[in-house]
């Protein structure tokens, strides 16, 4: 697989004990206008909030190279509000499937 296939990739993030209303106020449009330019791009993403109200996901697919610029403007926008893991997912590449 070379850097320029597509794999799927997860960030799961969780709202830091400290955050307030206002810092995911402050966050918000910022993470989503991240997401409206990804997908002005052509690309699918899903994203979405847990049940508990402070953890979400977003799966998308991306090459690695792409992937670590989005992961990079990602902590930019929520580092000192989230915390977040990301994964490239070795699961069934639906969101390829989806998109045809």
């Amino acid at each position: 697989m070379s850097d320029q296939d597509t794999k799927p990739w997860v960030i799961v993030s969780n709202v830091k004990e400290n955050t307030t209303p206002q810092d995911l106020a402050r966050i918000s449009p910022l993470v989503s206008a991240l997401v409206d330019d990804w997908q002005s791009k052509g690309k699918i993403m899903w994203s979405g909030a847990f049940d508990n109200e402070a953890s979400s996901m977003a799966v998308f697919e991306a090459t690695e190279q792409e992937a670590k610029e989005f992961f990079q403007k990602y902590g930019d926008v929520c580092s000192g509000v989230l915390e977040y893991k990301t994964y490239q997912w070795d699961a069934m590449p639906i969101l390829s499937i989806i998109s045809k």
